[in-house]
């Protein structure tokens, strides 16, 4: 039985192309530091944001990160039909907490730090299907509350080996219309579970590089495309170790993306000046350089075709606790400004 609207075996095609109307960030200090710090519209004066805790820091980013993108993008709370988001903590808190006054029909999803793309293809789809006008999607993370639940609490002054990524704090919310100006979603390539058998849970790169390689070749074969396509191709946060295997891996398969791709785990930070060793990571690496930097730049055309991959490992504090491996996702949207 023939689907009308996939091509290929992993892609939906998105025939109304769904518009992104506008965007909104917070970001944390370190994050207005690096080399793309001046694109986020709210900057945290320090990691607590006048909280009591981490975790209400992270919904404070994203609440702030809502509000940005609504006031940016000229649609109001009130008008937005579904909100998709989702975050690292625990049953997604972070989103759930930071978006609860809006009152908006709120759809929870969890793709680790693969949710900035995941939102956005299913906002993307409910929009190009006519079952929404306006949808958002939002994101986020914190590095205090990711080390607590996945690795160290910050007191025990653990060594952090050269493999290593810092989750970035922030938030990052986007809102898409079916129709108005900025940039169009035309299709998504959805991946599936990659587990390579990774379980070193400082080596996220390695973890999630095939999964991106996956999708990406897919998505290749799914739309007849080839990476001179796209001005950009941009993965989520494999960082310095994760984008070199992806390179690698894709010329393997008969894709050169080596003269068009970066990450935004190498984009959001200057790795060796700020000492991020291997990159940024969190849900919030890819949203705040999407909706952030890459956004502007497809806005102002200096970007006309995008294949924005964000990356994720789908395990869990207890997963690593108990030494399983760490499965892999990636999701890529095709947007352009044309």
């Amino acid at each position: 039985m023939g689907v009308l609207n996939r091509i290929g075996k992993q892609t939906i095609l998105c025939k109304n192309k769904p518009v992104i109307l506008g965007t909104g960030t917070a970001a944390g200090k370190k994050e207005s530091e690096g080399p793309i710090g001046s694109y986020f519209d709210v900057i945290a004066e320090d990691n607590v944001f006048g909280e009591k805790t981490w975790e209400k820091a992270e919904s404070e980013f994203a609440r702030r990160a809502a509000g940005e993108a609504f006031k940016n993008s000229g649609i109001p709370s009130d008008n937005i039909d579904y909100l998709f988001g989702g975050d690292l903590l625990n049953q997604c808190t972070g989103t759930s907490y930071g978006i609860r006054d809006f009152g908006i029909p709120f759809i929870g999803l969890y793709g680790a730090c693969s949710t900035m793309a995941l939102g956005l293809s299913t906002a993307a789809v409910y929009i190009d299907g006519g079952y929404a006008g306006y949808c958002a999607a939002i994101t986020s993370s914190h590095f205090c509350s990711a080390e607590k639940q996945f690795r160290f609490p910050l007191e025990y002054g653990g060594q952090r080996p050269p493999s290593s990524q810092w989750t970035v704090t922030g938030s990052a919310c986007a809102v898409l219309g079916r129709e108005g100006e900025g940039p169009t979603i035309d299709c998504v390539t959805n991946g599936r579970i990659v587990d390579m058998g990774i379980t070193d849970a400082n080596n996220m790169g390695a973890a999630m590089a095939p999964a991106a390689a996956d999708t990406l070749i897919q998505h290749f074969k799914d739309t007849g495309r080839d990476p001179s396509y796209y001005d950009l191709i941009v993965s989520g946060d494999l960082g310095f170790i994760g984008k070199a295997a992806l390179t690698d891996m894709a010329g393997e398969a008969g894709f050169d993306i080596s003269d068009r791709y970066n990450d935004c785990g190498l984009i959001i930070f200057d790795r060796e000046k700020q000492d991020t060793h291997a990159g940024g990571s969190g849900c919030a690496c890819a949203g705040l350089t999407f909706c952030g930097y890459i956004y502007r730049q497809l806005r102002e055309k200096k970007l006309r075709r995008v294949l924005f991959m964000a990356t994720g490992a789908l395990q869990s504090a207890l997963s690593v606790q108990q030494g399983e491996s760490m499965p892999g996702i990636a999701h890529a949207l095709s947007i352009s400004c044309e």
